[in-house]
C-alpha cells in the first residue's frame, strides 16, 4: 500500500470498512463510515446526551421541558391539563370587523378606512367623500380632491359662460 495512515476503519464492529473520511460521532467519539454515523446505526450509547427532542403541545404550540427519566406524553398530557394557554375563541377570531357606515352597506374590511373629512369608517367603494354624502368639511382637504371638484365644476359652468365661485371663496372666470 502506498498511503497506510490514511482513512481509519469503521468501529461498527459488523463493518470495520476502510473510509478515507472518516466521521467521529459526537456522542460516543468514536469513528464511523458515512453507513454507521447515525445514532441508531450504530446503536449509541450516548445518544441520549445529544439526541434530545421537545416536545410542543399540540394546542398553544409552546415547546414543553421535559426532565431525563419523564414520558414526554405524560408531561404534554399534564401540561395541557393544568398550564395550557389555549384559548378557543381566539381561534375562531373574525378578520373583517370593520364595518362600513354608509346606509344600507353592509360591507366589512379587514383593515379600517376613515374618511378625512368626517372620519367615519367606510368600506373601500365608499371611501371617498363623494361616495359616502359625507357631512364633514366643504371641500376636500387633498389637493388631488379638490382639483378633482373644480374640474367637475368648470365643465358644468362651461356651456353657460358663467363665473364659477369654488367653496374657498377666491372667484374664478371660467372661459
Amino acid at each position: 500500500m502506498e498511503f497506510p495512515e490514511l482513512g481509519e476503519h469503521c468501529s461498527e464492529r459488523t463493518c470495520k470498512q476502510l473510509d478515507f473520511l472518516p466521521l467521529k460521532c459526537d456522542a460516543c467519539g468514536e469513528v464511523f463510515c458515512k453507513d454507521h454515523i447515525r445514532y441508531d446505526d450504530h446503536k449509541c450509547g450516548s445518544a441520549y446526551k445529544k439526541n434530545v427532542q421537545v416536545p410542543v403541545c399540540p394546542l398553544c404550540n409552546t415547546p414543553i421541558p421535559v426532565q431525563k427519566g419523564d414520558i414526554a406524553d405524560v408531561v404534554v398530557g399534564a401540561h395541557m391539563d393544568k398550564d395550557c394557554e389555549y384559548n378557543p375563541a381566539q381561534q375562531k377570531q373574525r378578520i373583517f370587523t370593520n364595518k362600513c357606515l354608509k346606509p344600507g352597506c353592509k360591507r366589512k374590511e379587514m383593515m379600517k378606512v376613515v374618511c378625512e373629512q368626517c372620519g367615519g369608517n367606510f368600506c373601500i367603494e365608499h371611501r371617498h367623500p363623494l361616495d359616502h354624502d359625507c357631512k364633514g368639511r366643504s371641500h376636500p382637504t387633498s389637493k388631488a380632491g379638490y382639483a378633482a371638484l373644480m374640474r367637475a365644476s368648470q365643465s358644468a359652468f362651461k356651456s353657460t359662460g358663467a363665473i364659477g365661485v369654488p367653496s374657498n371663496g377666491s372667484l374664478q372666470h371660467n372661459r
